[in-house]
């Protein structure tokens, strides 16, 4: 049992440590989102404190819009709402994972692929 989760231990702080800035904080979304599923205010509470202290406010507009909704999220989960912070958690993860997609360059082995066969050409 112990060498089975030290292994899951070493595994996480593995992916964390290669993870990139997006990648982190869709993991942020991640813990916050299960931590409501499971009503666990302590967990939900750090995670989303997290992402809300990680916001750039050099981007103002985009930071301040997001530190209003961890905000709300955060009032919500006092109140004991977990459904309501979860519902826009989870339409904010979905926004980060599309974002993610649009800056992580397509691996080349999607980019290129092999022809097994050589084209057919029209004879003239």
């Amino acid at each position: 049992m112990y060498q089975s989760h030290y292994f899951s231990q070493e595994y996480r702080t593995q992916d964390v440590m290669s993870a990139s800035p997006i990648r982190l904080v869709v993991m942020a979304y991640d813990v916050a989102i299960r931590a409501c599923h499971q009503q666990d205010f302590e967990r939900a509470t750090r995670a989303i404190t997290l992402l809300r202290d990680a916001l750039n406010f050099d981007y103002a507009e985009v930071a301040v819009g997001l530190f209003r909704l961890y905000q709300w999220c955060l009032e919500c989960l006092r109140a004991g709402d977990f459904q309501s912070a979860l519902n826009v958690l989870v339409e904010l993860r979905e926004a980060w994972v599309e974002a993610e997609k649009k800056v992580t360059p397509t691996p080349a082995s999607e980019v290129f692929t092999v022809r097994t066969t050589l084209p057919q050409y029209a004879s003239a």
